[in-house]
């Protein structure tokens, strides 16, 4: 009932956004005569603040028109390669391209927000790779005839993905995964390397919660301390019969989006005053900015229920694939299986979910502050093995926000033009090489493995 009593409250406010929005127009236009009143300016602005606080903020635009390829500008056209009902890949593609440029899948994160939180990953990409994104749907637009769509699933789109992609490209591509999807993108690959499929070039990792014991968040403890029958209870709601996918069960976005602001209410409270005093004083461009990063902040999506509550299980609470027990369509996942592909990292300074050791037995290892070895996460001598860390970042700002942070764009950047040059051997670019080529920013990257690739 929780989701039609919200849809009910925005209906009845709907006839009070109208009048503000009449308000605030007419308090700011110079050709109306009650933009001249007394605090004209302060009224606006306080109609101006409410109806960007009761507005529903649809799916945004990636809005990327252009980019410098080689000194030239290219232009850059969004088209749908693959069209599933839960998520398609999306394309960019370029008026004009490097040659041999590699071609990258980001995998972006089913998490609440839209794929377009990765624009300035995604910008920053374009200008020396072929980027194709997964961009994942609203549930709630998704039909109940076209089913559930559970954690399995999610592995099974990865994997249709991949090939479908290396059937495009000759199976050249690199994967990159954003934080949420590590563990499933992780999990296909794994599942492809098992049955001798052709595998991507290299798969970048930007965080990711692959053992959450490690330094838990409170995102972590919040999924761990509780039973799954309480998510089920509080979190769970029907779709409205408004909605394409009425009757489907979904975590909902104004859900989440209340979770997220409950982490950080007074950053969210001295930011919406700030926006406040900034119209007051005609500051545009500080006002620009706040609209630009809560159009995107505020924009959430409903999730499937069933993909929800198996990741709360199988990442969270049982922490399956770092303790080698995570089972997919009736399949055990076993990492070790990865043994051509180039491994990247990213990590920031908290919330390190992959911990990691170099074997000089070539293995890598997730395990747990006990020592254990939990499983194998990669080993047998060939592809590259590469380890990323900025203490300086922190785990939300590696993967979340308004954009991925520029270094941790750069490191993945060069990994992906390392792996790329397939010459005798896997010879990593370091990563202040591949900024001075590019012009621009560098960070610290720490070789792990480099070895012969047969």
């Amino acid at each position: 009932m929780l989701y039609q009593v919200h849809e009910l409250q925005r209906a009845v406010m709907e006839p009070w956004r109208w009048w503000a929005q009449a308000s605030s127009d007419s308090l700011k236009s110079p050709y109306s005569l009650l933009s001249f009143a007394p605090n004209a300016n302060k009224l606006g602005a306080g109609f101006d603040l409410m109806l960007r606080l009761t507005k529903r903020y649809g799916r945004p635009e990636f809005g990327i028109t252009h980019v410098d390829v080689g000194g030239h500008q290219a232009e850059i056209h969004e088209e749908v390669l693959l069209d599933k009902p839960f998520c398609q890949l999306l394309h960019f593609r370029k008026s004009r391209a490097i040659k041999n440029e590699p071609k990258v899948l980001i995998f972006a994160p089913l998490s609440g927000h839209y794929a377009t939180l990765l624009r300035d990953t995604v910008r920053t990409m374009l200008s020396h790779h072929d980027v194709t994104i997964t961009d994942w749907k609203d549930a709630r637009g998704v039909p109940f005839s076209e089913g559930a769509f559970h954690f399995d699933d999610y592995v099974a789109y990865v994997q249709e993905f991949v090939r479908f992609m290396q059937q495009q490209d000759g199976g050249n591509i690199h994967v990159i995964s954003v934080c949420q999807p590590t563990v499933p993108v992780l999990a296909a690959i794994s599942l492809m390397a098992a049955h001798g499929e052709t595998l991507p070039k290299s798969m970048t990792m930007m965080g990711g919660p692959i053992d959450t014991q490690s330094n838990p968040t409170s995102v972590n403890d919040f999924a761990t301390r509780r039973p799954l029958s309480w998510f089920e209870q509080h979190v769970i709601q029907r779709v409205p019969v408004k909605y394409p996918g009425a009757m489907r069960r979904v975590y909902p976005g104004f859900l989440q989006l209340t979770g997220f602001i409950a982490m950080n209410p007074e950053r969210h409270l001295e930011s919406h005053h700030d926006y406040y005093n900034h119209l007051v004083e005609g500051d545009g461009e500080s006002a620009e900015a706040h609209r630009r990063f809560y159009d995107e902040y505020n924009a959430v999506m409903d999730l499937p229920a069933e993909y929800y509550l198996d990741t709360i299980v199988r990442v969270f609470q049982k922490q399956s694939l770092a303790r080698g027990i995570l089972d997919v369509a009736g399949e055990r996942v076993t990492p070790a299986a990865i043994k051509k592909t180039a491994l990247f990292h990213h990590r920031g300074r908290t919330g390190r979910h992959i911990r990691q050791r170099p074997d000089p037995g070539r293995a890598y290892v997730m395990h747990r502050s006990s020592g254990r070895a939990a499983s194998t996460f990669h080993r047998a001598g060939r592809g590259s093995l590469w380890h990323f860390q900025r203490p300086q970042i922190s785990r939300n700002y590696l993967s979340q926000g308004s954009r991925v942070h520029p270094q941790v764009q750069l490191t993945g950047a060069s990994h992906v033009e390392s792996t790329s040059r397939r010459a005798g051997l896997f010879r990593a670019i370091p990563v202040d090489v591949y900024a001075a080529r590019h012009n621009t920013c560098g960070a610290d990257v720490t070789r792990v493995a480099d070895v012969r690739h047969a």
